[in-house]
């Protein structure tokens, strides 16, 4: 038996050409029979810190019997000179989520996988509180279990009033030593008691995780850090996967 919520995220590997760049995190997120991979803006694009790759790459499981057999997918960022992805923003400025639409015919006939969709969001926001236990399933620095291709989890509690955007801007806040790989990891909570639609994947998802939160006059000699995390709000997703907003992603 698998963990369902293993097979809702997979790696992603941003390339250039035939160079491989970075490691992230990705997870599927299907609304009205549309799938979308969903990771964080900064993995497709990054002027900061020049990183412009053309395309990712992600895995694939396609056999229940062999969790081991999977088939590389690759996803293209640009078409006819245009950004293949989806994203969004606030009154707080551009929001660190992307989300690609994935080509049901161009995917593998048996593909195995889960997916988020809108019934793992939360309804009430005042129902999750600070210190509330999240996992964070992604790939830091790439570490994943590479026979099975299955990412892991790393354990994390809500460091914020949940429901306010912290500083103004559209995320919370996470306590939890996590790594570069993660960008894009969902953050979810165990759902006790699943409601139609989430049986098979009996979780609910929180956010997005982004990005480390760091302070600029930290003494990186005398001050550890804070190990604090920004995750945007799942929410987004909603806008993101409006219908008209749909960019096919094909192999």
């Amino acid at each position: 038996m698998i963990e369902s919520l293993l097979l809702a995220v997979t790696r992603v590997t941003t390339m250039l050409g035939q160079k491989t760049l970075t490691n992230a995190t990705g997870f599927f997120f299907e609304r009205e029979k549309r799938l979308y991979l969903i990771t964080s803006r900064h993995v497709v694009l990054d002027k900061p810190s020049e990183h412009f790759p053309d395309r990712l790459e992600i895995e694939l499981h396609v056999d229940p019997e062999n969790v081991a057999d999977t088939v590389g997918f690759s996803i293209p960022l640009y078409r006819d000179g245009k950004s293949t992805w989806l994203e969004g923003s606030d009154s707080a400025g551009p929001v660190d989520v992307v989300a690609l639409l994935l080509e049901r015919p161009a995917l593998p006939r048996t593909l195995w996988f889960q997916a988020f969709t809108p019934a793992h969001l939360v309804e009430r926001l005042e129902q999750v509180e600070l210190g509330t236990s999240v996992l964070v399933v992604g790939f830091p620095l790439g570490v994943h279990d590479e026979l099975h291709r299955l990412p892991v989890a790393r354990q994390a509690v809500i460091a914020s009033a949940f429901g306010i955007r912290f500083q103004g801007k559209g995320y919370f806040l996470t306590d939890a030593r996590l790594h570069r790989g993660t960008s894009g990891a969902p953050v979810v909570t165990r759902e006790s008691a699943p409601r139609a639609g989430r049986a098979d994947l009996a979780w609910r998802l929180l956010g997005i995780h982004a990005s480390r939160l760091d302070i600029a006059n930290r003494d990186i000699e005398k001050d550890e850090a804070l190990d604090l995390n920004c995750a945007w709000y799942a929410d987004i997703l909603m806008t993101l996967t409006q219908p008209g907003a749909a960019r096919p992603a094909k192999a």
